[in-house]
């Protein structure tokens, strides 16, 4: 099978790939995409901007209120 030799993995392995098997290592899906010339298309899928529920949960995590620490007294 050539895209198993073009993507360096054992046969097995990428017919795991093929059926989305989750056992499949993130970089062994990266090397397919790069083979297929869709290495463009991975950096969109995975850029941080795009995941509109990330970016909520994270606004939701910053603090409401910061409070700005009291110069010491002067004795």
């Amino acid at each position: 099978m050539m895209m198993a030799e073009r993507t360096g993995v054992a046969k097995s392995t990428y017919l795991k790939l093929e059926k989305g098997d989750p056992s499949v290592a993130l970089g062994t899906y990266a090397v397919a995409f790069f083979v297929l010339s869709f290495g463009d298309s991975l950096g969109e899928i995975l850029d941080p901007r795009g995941d509109d529920q990330g970016l909520l949960l994270d606004a939701e995590r910053v603090p409401k209120r910061v409070r700005t620490p009291k110069p010491p007294r002067a004795l």
